[in-house]
């Protein structure tokens, strides 16, 4: 069972079902399931994304893996060393979270002596931005100097490294499900009392056709009733983010799976997951405004996507590769004492096992004009897989 929403929260949230219902009503009673995620995440002053709300850590509704442990940062950080080493430049990081990442790769990078010559932040939510500033106020001065929060990408394109931890999960995505053998989007409609629910619809061109890519016409070995997500916003965000890089390398984090993966035939209902208060559930229609919605990157679309933007997939692993490459053991094991060894390895622990964050997780590297193996990516290479 879920926590109880509070009297604030309830009213938060009736304010966002109130305006999904206006627009709803703007577009003849059916909205696609892309538009409803994109006005209870994004919402200007309403959504999940756009409101003060307490996201991210122990108090909030999930934790990343940056606020599981400075591990992951420290890693990250050697990472962008390398790159950072062969191309100069800067660090951008979009979606910083708390900036516990930003500020653990800046005092990491500070110790290696490489550091970039701006880190800047691209964040869309105002409470999210607020914690960041209040974060990284306590770095030393020289260091805090370094750090700019950016309202839109930068215009000029720039070289080094480009971070998206968990980003392209909150990307709005379209819904369909195969009845009776043809493709049906799953879009949002109300019902006679006014909820909000699942209603079908003809695909149109976008959906069919990527659908089509997907399975054939018609859709084949798929079983009736299976349900899966297309993330057509793919393509345009990683064409943006190629058309701000000069050189360097975008290093993407998420819960993911290649193709053949993502849509196989088991997999019947999805991907589509809500968080609230550190409970995942399935109904995106309730404890809308403050709770997240999410969907699992499918990494083949991110690197055809890539590829089409110019951009080179250097390097897909998972998570646990990832880290394991870059030394995280290491780290652990340099602990100044015993307490902060055990610290640090009970939350290695949990960033690479698989039945933790170790295998869900992917990591993912798209370069221009950076043809050096990265070091992140030389234990463990799938991108045969995509």
């Amino acid at each position: 069972m879920l926590p109880a929403l509070s009297a604030d929260e309830e009213r938060h949230s009736e304010a966002v079902a109130a305006l999904i219902r206006t627009e709803l009503a703007a577009a003849g009673g059916w909205l696609s399931f892309e538009r409803f995620m994109e006005l209870a995440l994004y919402a200007p002053g309403l959504g999940y994304y756009s409101a003060g709300s307490w996201k991210l850590g122990s108090g909030g509704d999930f934790v990343t893996a940056p606020e599981v442990s400075e591990l992951f940062g420290r890693c990250v950080a050697a990472q962008c060393a390398q790159v950072l080493r062969a191309t100069g430049g800067q660090i951008l990081e979009l979606g910083a979270g708390t900036g516990a990442l930003a500020a653990a790769i800046l005092a990491a990078l500070d110790a290696e002596g490489v550091l970039p010559e701006r880190y800047a932040i691209l964040e869309v939510s105002g409470d999210l931005a607020a914690r960041q500033r209040a974060r990284l106020e306590l770095l030393a001065p020289h260091l805090r100097a370094r750090v700019a929060w950016l309202e839109q990408l930068p215009q000029t394109p720039l070289r080094g490294v480009v971070l998206a931890n968990e980003v392209a999960d909150a990307l709005p995505v379209r819904r369909f499900g195969l009845r009776g053998g043809t493709v049906q989007e799953l879009g949002v409609a109300l019902s006679v009392s006014g909820a909000l629910h699942t209603a079908e619809g003809p695909p149109d061109t976008a959906l069919a056709q990527a659908c089509a890519a997907l399975f054939g016409t018609p859709p084949r070995s798929l079983p009736e009733g299976y349900t899966s997500e297309v993330n057509l916003r793919i393509a345009p965000w990683i064409a943006t983010l190629a058309g701000c890089l000069e050189r360097g390398v975008v290093l993407l984090f998420d819960y993911g799976l290649p193709r053949s993966h993502y849509y196989h035939a088991q997999r019947v209902a999805g991907t589509l997951r809500c968080h609230f208060r550190q409970r995942a559930h399935d109904d995106p229609f309730i404890n809308l405004g403050v709770q997240d919605i999410t969907a699992w990157v499918d990494f083949t679309r991110v690197a055809e996507a890539a590829t089409l933007a110019g951009l080179e997939v250097s390097g897909f692993a998972t998570q646990a590769a990832f880290l394991l490459a870059l030394g995280v053991e290491r780290i652990v094991a340099a602990a100044p004492d015993a307490v902060r060894r055990a610290r640090l390895a009970g939350e290695a622990r949990r960033l690479v096992m698989p039945e933790e964050m170790g295998e869900a997780f992917k990591a993912m590297a798209l370069a221009r004009g950076y043809a050096a193996p990265l070091e992140g990516f030389t234990l463990q290479d799938l991108r045969r897989s995509l």
